[in-house]
């Protein structure tokens, strides 16, 4: 008997953090899981019974995005829990996937350890934005915590030599727009470290020998870096447009804040938009 239950099943145009719940359970549930409900910080947990592992969702965020996207947002919640929860069935080596390990950027309001207590390595970047670590898996990844660490005895500095080292060896292809008098530059390959290549200062240095006016960068969600060559108001307002526009469609958000770029520093800004013609 299929025990998949579609949204549209509820024959309701609105979504709640209770019917979302049970579309949940009923798609992720399993004879080897447990799954549980935190009704005070509407979360929920999925956990593997054999090894304790598990992945705790934030109902309220799921709820907004299926507002704009409908079933979409539902396949891949799933489709992620399903292919994090798989990983962690698994030994994890650090020694034998060097050439795995990078920098992923989140926002400050990003969990500091795992649900288990155990602390993520993680290094302040800006007042918007944290560098974690993590070992990709292929269709997932796993943060890096000191659990991780302890069961190979990798030292922290060691983690973001390697991490940083890869993430400067990942393509960098942008593409171009022109848009009132300035140019909007987008790198957008989806395999997870977009955003990450924020950290190439070799790139962002190459970037800022062609920016003419003010270098503005952008990293909304985890799979767009936005950079700017900024020459006029009009600019900032678009800019600060897209980011927002990015930011609130991204699968994992970061921050719809921009950074101006120079001297190999980041400098957060806020861009007030006005109505312009």
């Amino acid at each position: 008997m299929d025990t998949t239950i579609h949204v549209t099943q509820f024959g309701v145009k609105k979504m709640n953090s209770l019917k979302m719940k049970k579309e949940l359970e009923a798609r992720l549930s399993n004879i080897n899981r447990n799954i549980t409900y935190n009704r005070d910080k509407d979360e929920l947990r999925i956990e593997n019974k054999t090894n304790g592992k598990g992945i705790t969702l934030s109902l309220s965020g799921i709820v907004t995005k299926w507002h704009n996207e409908k079933d979409k947002a539902i396949d891949e919640v799933v489709y992620y829990v399903e292919e994090g929860l798989r990983a962690m069935e698994g030994q994890l080596e650090l020694g034998s996937n060097e050439r795995n390990i990078f920098p992923v950027i989140r926002s400050t309001s990003f969990p500091t350890e795992a649900s288990e207590g155990v602390a993520f390595l993680f290094d302040e970047h800006t007042a918007e934005t944290r560098i974690y670590y993590a070992l990709d898996l292929g269709k997932t990844y796993r943060l890096i915590d000191q659990n991780l660490l302890k069961q190979e005895d990798w030292t922290e500095n060691r983690i973001r030599e390697v991490a940083l080292f890869n993430v400067r060896s990942l393509s960098a292809q942008l593409k171009e727009d022109h848009v009132a008098g300035n140019i909007f530059y987008f790198l957008n390959t989806n395999d997870g470290y977009d955003a990450s290549r924020i950290l190439n200062k070799g790139f962002l240095n190459e970037m800022e020998k062609k920016i003419t006016g003010k270098m503005v960068l952008s990293v909304p969600h985890q799979d767009v870096l936005i950079i700017a060559d900024i020459q006029n108001d009009t600019g900032f307002d678009i800019m600060a447009q897209m980011a927002m526009g990015f930011f609130t469609n991204g699968h994992v958000p970061i921050t719809a804040l921009s950074f101006f770029y120079e001297n190999g520093e980041l400098e957060p800004i806020f861009i007030l938009g006005k109505n312009r013609k």
